[in-house]
């Protein structure tokens, strides 16, 4: 009997549901799970392909519990995590990219939500320590239809797994994102749903850009500047007559830029989750 993803009641996940095990799915060859995704894509599929796919989604289950563990230990943060992508939304990928089930990086995953870019990047290095052999992708130099993160793709029981790291401002977006497309249009999220949307979308993640960008490098700035008075301070140079104001100046430049930046964040913030909740 052949089922598309909706027929005469039966949703991909309905027509799934019968037992094909992970642990037969794990006896599948690379090429064999690859000709499963080529018929997959094709869109008329078997109830027996429907029921591969969903034991080998679900095969994912213990790769996920090891990399959620490792997560864990290297940032001490919660993830929070998705074990495995649905059939429907698996499909969907297949057709609409040119790519093969096998090195589908993101059917099981998590996810890190941390302050700012200078706490992303420390998280990042520190899973990349943990797990040296994963392949960093920065989608904060090369966007994704605004969307901006660093993914950590890892390998765990040979299975690919996705780490998400974002920023409360890159996450706050792509929620956003992903709201317009639940209502508006699917296509939203991969460059679909009109120009209109688009330019919006895109508009907000270039502005998160450049605030992320600034605050990155005044905290750096500010991190050297301690450091440059901590020196001086033990030379006794704080106290010489013209420093001292000199550096008075320098502290509340910085106070007031400080100051400026977190009230950009917070208007950044409070549009976002406004603009979420009204849709």
């Amino acid at each position: 009997m052949l089922y598309s993803e909706s027929v005469e009641g039966h949703t991909v996940e309905e027509a799934s549901a019968d037992s094909v095990g992970p642990t037969f799915v794990n006896l599948l060859s690379k090429t064999q799970v690859d000709r499963l995704g080529d018929r997959l894509r094709k869109g008329i599929v078997a109830e027996e392909d429907l029921q591969q796919l969903d034991a080998y989604r679900r095969s994912f289950a213990e790769s996920y519990d090891e990399i959620v563990a490792v997560v864990r230990d290297a940032t001490q943060l919660e993830p929070t995590g998705r074990p495995a992508k649905s059939t429907t939304s698996i499909i969907e990928k297949l057709r609409r990219e040119t790519i093969r089930l096998s090195q589908m990086q993101d059917i099981a995953g998590c996810r890190v939500v941390v302050p700012d870019m200078q706490v992303q990047d420390q998280v990042v290095e520190r899973l990349k320590s943990a797990l040296p052999k994963a392949l960093v992708v920065d989608r904060r130099k090369q966007p994704s239809f605004g969307y901006r993160a660093v993914h950590v793709i890892a390998t765990a029981r040979n299975k690919l797994l996705e780490i998400q790291v974002r920023t409360e401002l890159q996450h706050l977006w792509a929620q956003f994102s992903e709201k317009l497309s639940d209502l508006r249009d699917p296509e939203i999220k991969y460059g679909g749903g009109g120009a209109e949307i688009q330019r919006t979308l895109s508009t907000v993640s270039t502005l998160i850009a450049s605030h992320e960008n600034v605050e990155l490098n005044l905290s750096v700035f500010e991190s050297m500047l301690s450091g440059f008075q901590s020196q001086l301070s033990k030379s006794g140079l704080t106290e010489h007559k013209r420093l001292r104001p000199l550096i008075a100046r320098v502290n509340a430049s910085m106070a007031e830029a400080t100051r400026r930046r977190s009230d950009i964040k917070r208007q950044l913030r409070q549009f976002l989750e406004n603009a979420i909740k009204s849709e």
